[in-house]
């Protein structure tokens, strides 16, 4: 078994005990996606060989990069960094999955440049739920107004909330997971929890959860 493979089952079975310690028995099964930035196409393609479908990028040009190599796999690719307003065609054009919308100008972008032919992008709204002013998210007040702006875009399918919140800070996933349950139509999926925090993170909601290090070990 290579190193790729064991610790894709270590971290699914850590997912498996998770999701049976959580508290309520009618969440979805949590989507494992393999944070790849700064790994090589390589390093993707070996995991995915042991059967990982869902990768996430944080830098557009690098992840275009390795989708052309890996162009003959059927993947899953999701869009889960800091989104300028110049990279917003690309990554319409070329993701299934955008993690990081916080304001209503990136939806209007992304739903004009979205190819209809395509299928709908899905759509997470990133919640700043630590209220720190160095990071990137939507303050909680302003869910509201952009998942109404998502509402709009016929090639946007809202999927969700996520969040990227303090090392250790597990009471924000408890946060996100009130903020989602609040609004006039819950969201289907939570996207929290990495690495370090996946196991709290899902036993307070999560459906989807973002791990990087512990899959591929130190970034190059």
């Amino acid at each position: 078994m290579g190193n790729g493979e064991s610790a894709l089952r270590r971290v699914r079975a850590c997912i498996a005990a998770a999701e049976r310690a959580r508290r309520t028995d009618e969440a979805q099964p949590v989507r494992l996606v393999a944070v790849s930035k700064r790994q090589s196409a390589e390093a993707i393609r070996a995991l995915a060989e042991c059967g990982q479908r869902d990768f996430g990028e944080n830098y557009l040009q690098e992840a275009l990069d390795k989708k052309a190599l890996l162009a003959d796999l059927t993947l899953t690719w999701h869009f889960i960094g800091p989104i300028q307003s110049n990279k917003t065609r690309a990554i319409a054009a070329h993701f299934d999955w955008v993690h990081s919308v916080d304001r209503i100008k990136l939806v209007r972008r992304l739903g004009e440049q979205r190819d209809p032919a395509l299928g709908p992008l899905n759509v997470l709204i990133q919640v700043n739920v630590d209220d720190e002013t160095s990071k990137s998210g939507a303050a909680p007040e302003e869910v509201g107004a952009i998942a109404a702006a998502c509402a709009e875009q016929p090639t946007l399918r809202l999927k969700g909330l996520m969040c990227i919140p303090r090392p250790g800070n597990t009471k924000a996933f408890e946060k996100l997971a009130a903020l989602n349950a609040a609004l006039p139509e819950p969201l289907p999926d939570l996207s929290m929890g990495m690495s370090g925090d996946f196991e709290p993170a899902i036993e307070a909601g999560a459906t989807i959860v973002r791990v990087g290090t512990a899959l591929f070990g130190p970034r190059h």
